[in-house]
């Protein structure tokens, strides 16, 4: 189980927004290379980037600052936002990515999803965002009438190293993950589903560490830890202690 701390990049800066809306962000940090750097102190061994204006734009607007980021942490860096050709697949695994998360082509190209993880066996996740169970795409500003787990499973087989699963109704206002959904989901396909949107408490860090959600990869957490509603310490703590149960936490 991995605990991905987030980096949510708008303007060069560390951001998070409210429910998806872009003109609903808080800035967290000036410097998210210095964030990278701070989360990799604190114990974390992921790191799950997003460019938030690239995901609108259609192409990487925040590639100064990833690179930056990867200059400043030894962690693994998952990106995604914008990344819509093989080309621009290529180079940002060039630049020392782990792996790339593919969004909005994963509705509009599924082919080129399977192109990739072919290309770059074990270095594709497909980003899901969901809004009432329906799949949005364009950085969350456009819905389709694709279901979400009628998606996921158009890639069995295909190689996608993760699915991460975003519910965007519960995204950055602290309510919750969305564990009916997301165990939905992870019960569905056999590729390693991480949860995204709404964590929330330490509650969600020993929820997620119970046996019926230990099949998830992991989750993705922003808000709360920014705001200090997860100490990471604690919450690394308890999943060093489940995946190591004679390690008490």
């Amino acid at each position: 189980m991995i605990l991905f701390p987030a980096i949510d990049l708008k303007d060069g800066q560390c951001v998070r927004l409210k429910l998806g809306d872009m003109a609903q962000a808080t800035v967290y940090n000036p410097d998210p290379a210095a964030q990278a750097k701070a989360f990799e102190e604190q114990g974390f061994e992921w790191l799950h980037v997003v460019d938030l204006n690239g995901a609108f734009a259609g192409e990487s607007v925040n590639g100064a600052a990833v690179d930056a980021i990867l200059k400043a942490t030894k962690n693994p860096v998952q990106l995604g936002g914008g990344i819509r050709t093989l080309a621009h697949i290529e180079s940002w695994l060039a630049r020392g990515l782990a792996r790339v998360i593919l969004g909005t082509v994963a509705v509009r190209d599924p082919a080129l999803v399977i192109e990739a993880c072919r290309a770059f066996p074990g270095r594709i996740a497909v980003g899901i965002d969901a809004k009432g169970g329906k799949v949005a795409v364009e950085g969350w500003a456009e819905a389709s009438e694709l279901g979400v787990i009628e998606l996921a499973r158009q890639f069995e087989g295909a190689g996608v190293a993760a699915i991460i699963y975003t519910d965007i109704d519960r995204d950055g206002i602290l309510t919750g993950i969305n564990w009916e959904s997301t165990l939905a989901l992870a019960e569905a396909v056999s590729i390693p589903v991480i949860a995204s949107g709404g964590l929330a408490s330490i509650g969600d860090i020993r929820r997620m560490l119970q046996p019926d959600a230990r099949k998830l990869e992991g989750a993705i957490s922003g808000r709360a830890l920014y705001d200090g509603r997860i100490d990471p310490a604690e919450a690394l703590a308890l999943i060093k202690a489940a995946r190591n149960p004679e390690v008490q936490p």
